[in-house]
């Protein structure tokens, strides 16, 4: 497929991700993304736990193992926004642990079919933990130009703020990237997200770039303790109640983790307020 072929695929994929249910979508190249930089950081790390990750399927602590065919990472986002809270909370029970990520894979799984049966386009979907075998998705979505990182440590998007899920697969097929985007909200902003962590996790610097060798750092400027962030997150599970589920008679646990950094984040907030009255 000669390279104007290609970025009309480019087109037609990202297109056809919004039909099947993703507000945004957008294409990375695998190569690069082994270099962007919570990837490089990951590898200098000598464990990565808490809540949020899983044990490994045979891949040392550090690496990263994916299939050797991959050239394109196609990343999907579905919105989150703070009027559903229900779309975030993890459910006991529930496939994806949250409904929204019960659609992120929907819509995963229907991207891949379409691919392979209609297009020959080999894929592979990705498991949501890095340990096996996925990817740092924010930054695969930075690279995809579907936004940026912020200084909250969260991804950001014009029109949905930090409000948004993310979700990939990867195509053994090279296609032009659809990004980055020249967007940055953060450059003069007070940082709310900043003031309201129950946690403090932006009080120092746990990051630099001597430590690191990079200059992007986590929070941008290495102001972020995921360990405090992640206290939270076990408090939140403590705190968690059991709950019958809709239309159903089992009870589960129902766990509403802290969304306090991202719901002051004022990033897209008129978009999303027009959406909501509409």
């Amino acid at each position: 497929m000669e390279r104007t072929g290609h970025k009309k695929f480019t087109d037609e994929i990202v297109e056809k991700a919004k039909e099947l249910g993703a507000c945004l979508a957008g294409i990375a190249d695998v190569s690069e993304l082994r270099r962007s930089p919570s990837h490089v950081i990951y590898s200098k790390l000598d464990s990565f736990r808490g809540i949020g990750t899983r044990e490994s399927k045979g891949i040392a602590p550090g690496e990263f193992v994916w299939p050797q065919g991959a050239r394109s990472i196609i990343v999907l986002a579905v919105p989150h926004p703070s009027y559903k809270p229900e779309l975030d909370w993890w459910m006991e029970g529930c496939q994806g642990g949250t409904p929204g990520n019960q659609m992120l894979i929907s819509i995963n799984h229907e991207l891949s079919k379409w691919l392979e049966e209609k297009k020959g386009v080999e894929t592979k979907k990705l498991p949501y933990y890095i340990e096996q075998g996925g990817v740092f998705l924010k930054d695969a979505a930075a690279m995809a130009g579907l936004g940026c990182i912020g200084k909250n440590n969260l991804f950001l998007t014009p029109d949905f703020g930090p409000e948004v899920r993310l979700r990939a697969l990867f195509a053994y097929l090279k296609l032009p990237s659809t990004g980055p985007l020249e967007f940055d909200p953060c450059k003069e902003c007070d940082m709310p997200c900043r003031k309201v962590c129950p946690q403090d996790a932006f009080a120092s610097n746990k990051y630099s770039q001597g430590q690191i060798g990079l200059a992007d750092l986590p929070g941008r400027d290495g102001v972020y303790d995921r360990h405090l962030c992640n206290a939270q997150m076990e408090l939140d599970v403590a705190k968690s109640e059991r709950t019958a589920a809709e239309g159903g008679e089992k009870a589960g646990r129902v766990v509403r983790y802290c969304r306090r950094c991202e719901l002051v984040c004022p990033v897209g907030k008129r978009a999303i307020d027009q959406r909501r009255e509409s």
